[in-house]
């Protein structure tokens, strides 16, 4: 089999080293498993971004049918990636701030940064000025599960509270805490601190 791109049924384009046997298997040369890792992260975080996928679990390569099979088993090759290695690729991620273990205190478990909170925070910040929500209290719900779909519909509330930390430390939000999770608070600016 000749190394080429693959179009998965999602539409997700499959870089050609996907295609490679030793792709899978945790490399034993430290050189060569930090190129490998390099192209592990890659490809996780644009396939959770093209399937707007937050939540990455050991469990996703173990179990047949996951979301994330079209990434993690090739069955063109007979391959799939193995638990181990996917550990070791959550603890690359997290380390180089790409992901934070969720919840914290376990490493089975991460939420992927495939935008970072600042990105988040721009992207809410637009959003909540175009349209038309400043200077207005809008619950997380509000925000996460518009009537309308928006950039951030099924955003986690733990990503979502990250890029309000962000908004605050600029000036341009404040998290109003209260009865039935609290709110939010959004204030013109320009993202300046």
């Amino acid at each position: 089999m000749s190394l080429q791109t693959h179009r998965a049924a999602s539409g997700f384009l499959l870089p050609s080293i996907h295609s490679l046997p030793p792709f899978f298997t945790l490399q034993p040369n430290p050189s060569t498993q930090a190129i490998q890792t390099q192209h592990w992260t890659r490809l996780i975080l644009s396939y959770a971004r093209h399937r707007r996928l937050f939540f990455l679990r050991v469990e996703d390569c173990e179990v047949a049918g996951s979301e994330w099979d079209e990434i993690f088993r090739n069955d063109r090759i007979n391959r799939r990636l193995h638990p181990s290695h996917l550990l070791s690729l959550m603890e690359s991620m997290v380390s180089q701030n790409m992901a934070v273990y969720e919840p914290p205190k376990q490493a089975r478990a991460v939420i992927l940064h495939w935008r970072l909170p600042e990105e988040w925070a721009e992207v809410l910040h637009e959003w909540v000025t175009s349209t038309g929500q400043l200077n207005t209290i809008m619950t997380f719900f509000e925000i996460t599960s518009p009537p309308v779909e928006s950039p951030l519909s099924g955003v986690p509330i733990t990503v979502l509270r990250r890029a309000l930390t962000v908004l605050g430390k600029t000036g341009r939000g404040q998290v109003i805490d209260g009865m039935e999770g609290g709110g939010v608070r959004f204030f013109p600016g320009t993202g300046k601190s």
